[in-house]
């Protein structure tokens, strides 16, 4: 049974006031990672502490980068069910974590960050880690070729 919506509609703006799209059907999830040419992210918010003082504040940090995911988007666990396992679908060799941070690019996994890597960390060391990924997978072919 998912969380009252009243209850986690804070949590859900913390990311997208920043611009985040949320995903909040299977299908939602199915059309981002097949239409989005280039880099996907996809975060799996939660109601732990660990997403509200550590994974939230650190995507918003990280989203400052000069190179970033061409898209970023969204889902829920405990209240997009449906979403949220689809998301973890795509998520293959890991276990399901919430939250978590995925990185697709044209529709495969590249980068995966477990909670056990949220929990452990702080909101700087956590952007610090996905700006290096975004620099990492998220690079325009271009000025990787050049």
């Amino acid at each position: 049974m998912p969380y009252p919506e009243i209850m986690i509609r804070p949590m859900r703006e913390d990311l997208t006031r920043i611009g985040v799209e949320e995903l909040r059907t299977a299908e939602a999830v199915d059309d981002a990672v097949k239409n989005t040419r280039g880099t996907l992210m996809i975060v799996v918010n939660s109601v732990c502490g660990c997403a509200a003082g550590k994974a939230r504040p650190g995507i918003a940090q990280a989203l400052q980068n000069e190179i970033r995911p061409d898209r970023v988007a969204t889902v829920f666990a405990g209240g997009d069910i449906e979403a949220t396992e689809r998301a973890r679908g795509y998520f293959t060799g890991y276990r399901p974590s919430s939250p978590s941070i995925g990185i697709l690019r044209d529709g495969e996994l590249v980068y995966m960050m477990e909670r056990y890597q949220i929990e452990g960390r702080g909101p700087e060391q956590i952007a610090s880690e996905l700006k290096r990924a975004f620099d990492e997978v998220c690079a325009p072919a271009a000025s990787v070729a050049g």
